[in-house]
């Protein structure tokens, strides 16, 4: 194990997609508690800087692979494909209609304060967010195209950030 190993090595899981969260939850455990500072505190202050390296350095993978949109970008990173989420925004044109088609919902459905409406729509985005899921483990695991793969992590970044308005509307119209 090295500090500059990537995320899945780091933390001893396959690199793929599809992760058995119980097991990475696990792994993690168990990396914190080999190098956690205080296990170090007899071998002076320079061992506990590097076990706090080790500590963050094991968060921040464990961080990544947990979260599938980070973890899908990780594999596209590590076979050379840039998500490209800053510079490449392009999408299929019946992707930007749906988005747009969600926008103008979400806005009819705050200025009528409908909830009902807002529950639904977080309802449309999350099943769209779980057909997301499913499609980048098929391009990832089965198909290993890179850049559809890519594709379908800006995609989902789109659909998360909407997803997140929608539920702050919520929030705002039950407080």
């Amino acid at each position: 194990m090295k500090l500059d190993d990537n995320d899945f090595d780091l933390l001893g899981v396959p690199r793929a997609f599809a992760q058995d969260r119980a097991s990475l939850d696990a792994r993690w455990k168990a990396l914190q508690t080999e190098v956690h500072p205080d296990r170090f505190a007899a071998q002076g202050a320079a061992a506990q800087r590097v076990a706090m390296q080790w500590a963050v350095r094991v968060n921040e993978a464990y961080q990544r692979l947990k979260d599938p949109i980070q973890r899908a970008t990780q594999l596209c990173l590590l076979h050379s494909v840039s998500v490209g989420a800053d510079t490449n925004t392009a999408m299929p044109v019946a992707f930007l209609m749906q988005q747009m088609a969600w926008r103008e919902a979400l806005d009819e459905a705050v200025q009528a304060r409908d909830s009902a409406e807002l529950d639904r729509l977080a309802e449309a985005v999350a099943q769209q967010e779980r057909q997301l899921q499913t499609t980048l483990a098929e391009v990832i695991d089965t198909r290993q195209d890179w850049s559809a793969a890519a594709a379908q992590v800006r995609a989902w970044m789109f659909v998360r950030k909407f997803a997140a308005d929608v539920h702050r509307q919520l929030d705002l119209l039950e407080s």
